[in-house]
């Protein structure tokens, strides 16, 4: 071979296993290292394992990373002091180099259990008032509370993106007549959707667009409070009869989005996209794992490809437990979730204060624990903030999920940000420490990872 051309191809060679310049943030609760940038140490480059990234071949693209801002975070936030809640938002919300750039947030529509009590923005004192022309409509509660809590963080991040879950029809609408549980009774279906047409279009008055609507938070579980029971079929009707039609008479085109309850019913959302009047209108389906396993959410995605798969919930039990929590979200929903199609990643909730209050009674949960503990202006973080950090601060809306090697030893996800940056995911679920490989098109770089520690990587 030419003397010259074996020097060229050896320095082609030399240049594409480069190590590119990368930023590294670990979460090591062993070592009580918490989402900290970090150096990575100089390990082989002759590891065995090795994570591949192509980004020639890509999937879903992603909206975001959060959490549900429930009533109760909104009134733990608005008791600090102006400063001290400003800083916390900007910690939050913002772009500063300090911050965890969270880029989506779920929303009640009314009350969820974690607020003072139970209500609708149309009740009655007793249970025989009706309102079918929803004369009496109000965002009531939420002007205290949600939506001047929102507005701050607008001004923060004005294209932070929301969904909204209603808990509960107004109980003049079920055959119970009460917060929790019952059906919505079939006369008031169409109400039910203009209902909801108002609340978007309310939120819209104050600045609010919502982007998103799922139709019934845990349409399975009546026994929260507030909570309501809507079979797959119940949904369907709604959707294909009333809802849509009414959104887009309104000129509504918030995405509706069907089921948001656990993994282990891969059959309802199916069933609902199986209806053909509801089909049209459908933007995708919601998911939360108390029951089943991740996986059932590609189920969901063969069966629909043209749907979107959202991730919408699941809480973390008080007191916590770093060594536990982390982990255990990590792989299950920080990985998991993408790489089963979500665009979202949301844990519940915002925030928590010590004594765990606000909930309701016969049914609100009273060991939820927020991503962060607001004691007046003293701020705890715990388990949930330090997991959507390793995907919100660097994830950015946009960003499209893109094949990497599949490990059993190292969970992963991978993806390439609108700006052209690499992200990568992992996380070591073995007992024993790992040395790898992470390759791409930009270079190839040695890297090390604890037990159960959480590494992000970011290059271009």
């Amino acid at each position: 071979m030419n003397y010259r051309l074996l020097v060229f191809l050896s320095l082609l060679i030399l240049g594409c296993q480069k190590k590119p310049e990368s930023e590294f943030w670990l979460t090591d609760p062993k070592s009580d290292i918490l989402f900290q940038e970090t150096e990575q140490p100089n390990q082989s480059s002759e590891a065995k394992l090795r994570i591949q990234l192509d980004p020639n071949q890509s999937y879903q693209t992603m909206d975001g990373f959060g959490f549900t801002l429930s009533q109760g975070s909104a009134q733990h936030l608005l008791g600090m002091s102006e400063e001290a809640r400003k800083n916390l938002l900007e910690e939050l919300f913002g772009e500063g180099p300090e911050d965890i750039r969270i880029s989506y947030l779920r929303l009640s529509v009314a009350a969820s259990d974690l607020n003072d009590f139970p209500f609708s923005y149309n009740d009655f004192e007793d249970s025989l008032g009706t309102d079918p022309e929803l004369e009496n409509f109000s965002l009531s509660y939420d002007t205290l509370d949600v939506i001047p809590v929102l507005q701050e963080i607008l001004k923060i991040n004005p294209d932070i993106k929301l969904m909204a879950s209603p808990w509960s029809p107004p109980a003049w609408m079920k055959d119970n007549k009460d917060t929790r549980g019952g059906s919505l009774l079939e006369e008031f279906e169409p109400v039910y959707a203009n209902y909801l047409v108002r609340y978007i279009q309310e939120m819209a008055a104050y600045g609010i667009k919502i982007d998103a609507l799922t139709i019934q938070n845990e349409p399975l579980h009546p026994g929260n409070n507030p909570s309501l029971l809507m079979l797959p079929d119940q949904q369907a009707r709604i959707i294909g009869k009333y809802l849509g039609t009414a959104f887009h008479e309104a000129g509504i085109d918030t995405k509706i989005v069907v089921y948001d309850h656990n993994a282990d019913r891969p059959d309802y959302p199916i069933t609902v996209m199986q209806d053909s009047s509801a089909y049209p209108f459908i933007d995708g389906s919601a998911f939360h794992l108390y029951g089943g396993t991740i996986d059932a959410l590609s189920e969901v995605h063969n069966a629909f490809p043209d749907k979107n798969i959202y991730f919408t919930e699941q809480w973390v039990g008080a007191p916590g437990n770093m060594e536990g929590d982390i982990p255990w979200h990590v792989k299950n929903l920080l990985i998991g979730a993408p790489r089963n199609w979500a665009k979202t990643v949301l844990e519940w909730n915002l925030s928590s204060n010590p004594s765990l209050t606000p909930h309701t009674d016969r049914g609100g949960c009273d060991r939820c624990l927020g991503a962060i503990t607001i004691d007046g202006d003293q701020v705890t973080r715990n388990p949930a903030y330090y997991v959507i950090a390793h995907g919100s601060k660097f994830v950015d809306p946009g960003s499209k999920r893109i094949a990497s090697t599949d490990l059993e030893e190292l969970l992963n996800v991978a993806f390439l940000t609108p700006d052209g940056k690499f992200v990568l995911i992992a996380h070591n679920d073995m007992d024993t420490s790992q040395d790898f490989v992470i390759e791409s098109p930009k270079g190839t770089f040695a890297a090390s990872l604890n037990s159960k520690a959480t590494g992000t990587w970011v290059w271009e």
